[in-house]
C-alpha cells in the first residue's frame, strides 16, 4: 500500500497515545514522557512535531527535565521526525543510538476471526500473565499500571488453547488507524500459530472501527518476529531509533 508522510506521523502519534507515559511535558511541540522503570517510549521525548525555532534550547530542557528525575536523556526518532536534522545535533550533542524498532503497516482487510480468539475491554489476571510474563522485569510494574490507562477505543486479545491463553495482543484505534500492542506468547507455546491468531482477530475488529491501516513496531533484530508480520502483509515503512545520554 501506499504511505505518505502523513501516513507515518499518524501512526506515530497513534502509537505515542496507545502507550501513555505518566508524566508528560510539550517542549515546542515535542513530547517530554516519563514513567520510571524500562519502557523506552514510555521514557524518551516523542519527536513527530517541533514548533519551535530554538532546537538546542528544546534539547536543553529535555536534558534539564530528565536530570531533575535521574534518568538519561532519550529521543525517540523515527523517518519524519521534526525538525528534520534532529539526528545530526543529536549526535553533536554526542548521544548514542540505542535500540532500533520497525515500523509496519498493512491495509485492513476483512475476515473471519479465528474461533479461538477471546476479546476483553480490558486486561485480565490471565493476559497480564502472558505478556508481562515475557518481558524484562524492569518493566513489568511500569507497563501493568500503563496497561489501566491505555485509551478507547481499544480491545484486548487472547488466544486460548487447551485451556491457558497461550498469545496476547493489545489493538488500539483512531480514525482510520489502528496500532498493535503487546504482543505476546508464552514460551512453551511459540511457533503453532497463536500470535498469528490474535492479529487476524485484532484485524478484524480494526476492520469493524473503519480502519484503513494498521500498524504495529517490532524490534528490528527480531528476525522471527519480523518475518512473521511480513507473512502477515505487513510492510516496513519507517525506522525508529532510541537516542541516548547519560
Amino acid at each position: 500500500m501506499q504511505v505518505t508522510v502523513e501516513d507515518l506521523r499518524g501512526m506515530e502519534r497513534l502509537h505515542v497515545r496507545a502507550w501513555p507515559a505518566f508524566e508528560t511535558a510539550e517542549i515546542d511541540g515535542w513530547l517530554w514522557r516519563y514513567s520510571g522503570g524500562g519502557s523506552l517510549r514510555a521514557n524518551s521525548v516523542s519527536t513527530v512535531d517541533f514548533t519551535g525555532d530554538d532546537v538546542t534550547a528544546a534539547l536543553d530542557e529535555v536534558e534539564a527535565r530528565y536530570r531533575v528525575k535521574g534518568a538519561p536523556a532519550r529521543v525517540h526518532t523515527y523517518d519524519a521526525s521534526a525538525p528534520m536534522n534532529v539526528v545530526d545535533l543529536l549526535s553533536v550533542r554526542r548521544y548514542g543510538n540505542g535500540d532500533s524498532t520497525l515500523t509496519m503497516v498493512k491495509p485492513v482487510e476483512h475476515a473471519i476471526p479465528p474461533s479461538d480468539i477471546e476479546v476483553f475491554d480490558r486486561a485480565t489476571d490471565e493476559w497480564h500473565e502472558v505478556y508481562l510474563g515475557v518481558i524484562t522485569e524492569n518493566r513489568r510494574a511500569v507497563n501493568a499500571r500503563i496497561l489501566e490507562t491505555i485509551p478507547t477505543p481499544r480491545a484486548f486479545f487472547a488466544c486460548r488453547r487447551g485451556g491457558n491463553i497461550v498469545s496476547t495482543a493489545l489493538g488500539v484505534a483512531d480514525g482510520g488507524r489502528a496500532v498493535v500492542e503487546c504482543m505476546a506468547t508464552r514460551p512453551e507455546s511459540r511457533r503453532n500459530g497463536g500470535a498469528e491468531a490474535v492479529l487476524r482477530a485484532l484485524e478484524c475488529w480494526a476492520a469493524e472501527k473503519g480502519v484503513r491501516m494498521l500498524g504495529l513496531q517490532v524490534v528490528a533484530t527480531n528476525a522471527p518476529a519480523v518475518a512473521l508480520y511480513r507473512g502477515l502483509g505487513f510492510a516496513a515503512v519507517a525506522t525508529n531509533r532510541f537516542w541516548v545520554r547519560y
